[in-house]
């Protein structure tokens, strides 16, 4: 199961037959043959029960855990031949992550944060790099905190600026987990509103695993997931 893309254009992820197991004696089968494209520009939804395997799928497009067996694909890029200091490579180039708890660097200010990836992948700071993190943090309305430390943030705000910096090195696609889960609805509806405007305004791509229905209907498109498989696909 899974989507195509317009024709002519390229997957930002292409997962074919991949399957993950755990063990050595006793084998785990945590996900069971899993076919799914992610396209440019695709606001999409991963969502099950708690076991379905949505953590592990999300791991193996993150480049962060590699399958059993199936490829796995980064705009066209076959991942499975590539050595760990290569898939950090792609990773940091096309990937960007979003998590329920928001992991800023609490020494650093709300600009360091957005400026990390940069900073650590061009190893000293730049006029560009500043100016790019600026210009995230008033994107996601925090223009006004950039020299705030990250303790001195309200939950809210620590989640914007991990947005911000999950974006700074422009990536074809972001993966959040559970990126709401730790938020007050109102402030969960706000987040949620912010990824829809960034999606439509840069185009780019999304896959967030929620278990809260309010946010997955408000993405373009639903995957579930029950017991290692796709269960459904839609689109709203």
């Amino acid at each position: 199961m899974g989507e195509s893309v317009p024709a002519g254009e390229t997957p930002v992820v292409q997962l074919r037959g991949v399957r993950k197991t755990y063990g050595e004696r006793v084998v785990t089968e945590v996900l069971k043959g899993i076919d799914l494209q992610i396209g440019p520009r695709d606001l999409s939804a991963l969502t099950g029960p708690s076991g379905s395997g949505k953590t592990t799928l999300l791991n193996l497009v993150g480049l962060l855990d590699r399958p059993t067996s199936g490829t796995v694909e980064i705009e066209g890029t076959d991942v499975g031949g590539l050595d760990d200091g290569d898939r950090t490579g792609l990773r940091a180039a096309k990937l960007g992550f979003v998590f329920q708890f928001h992991h800023l660097m609490p020494a650093f200010t709300a600009l360091e944060n957005v400026a990390m990836p940069l900073l650590a992948r061009h190893g000293r700071p730049a006029p560009w790099i500043r100016e790019r993190a600026l210009a995230l943090l008033d994107e996601v309305g925090l223009a006004e905190r950039a020299r705030y430390r990250a303790t001195d943030l309200s939950g809210g705000q620590a989640q914007r600026v991990a947005i911000a910096r999950a974006l700074v090195a422009e990536p074809a696609l972001v993966l959040a987990d559970e990126p709401t889960g730790n938020l007050d609805t109102e402030t969960s509806a706000q987040v949620v509103e912010l990824l829809e405007r960034i999606n439509a305004r840069r185009g780019t791509a999304f896959l967030i695993v929620t278990h809260e229905a309010s946010v997955a209907e408000r993405c373009h498109r639903i995957v579930h997931m029950v017991d290692g498989r796709i269960d459904s696909d839609r689109r709203r």
